[in-house]
């Protein structure tokens, strides 16, 4: 097994992240839930710090929360990878 490359899986852990932020701010905004569904899934969102429900400045706070916790994942998980792939 090779070692991981943490700039591949960042981006690729990012880009994850950023797709599923967007589809989760969209299921947000249909109507395919109860009222109260929808308004559980709001205040879901709102425990990010900063965040208040589609306020420009706060889809982009919240971008950069997945993009920093992202990139934190993936420096973990290729961590946790290539140290367990050093003999001794």
């Amino acid at each position: 097994m090779e070692q991981l490359s943490l700039k591949k899986y960042g981006w690729k852990c990012v880009v994850g992240s950023e797709i599923a932020y967007g589809i989760c701010l969209l299921g947000g905004l249909l109507p395919l839930r109860t009222a109260r569904g929808i308004e559980l899934h709001h205040a879901i969102f709102e425990t990010l710090p900063g965040f208040t429900w589609i306020n420009t400045g706060s889809v982009i706070l919240g971008a950069v929360y997945f993009f920093v916790f992202a990139w934190i994942f993936a420096w973990y998980f290729v961590w946790m990878h290539n140290s367990s792939l050093i003999k001794k």
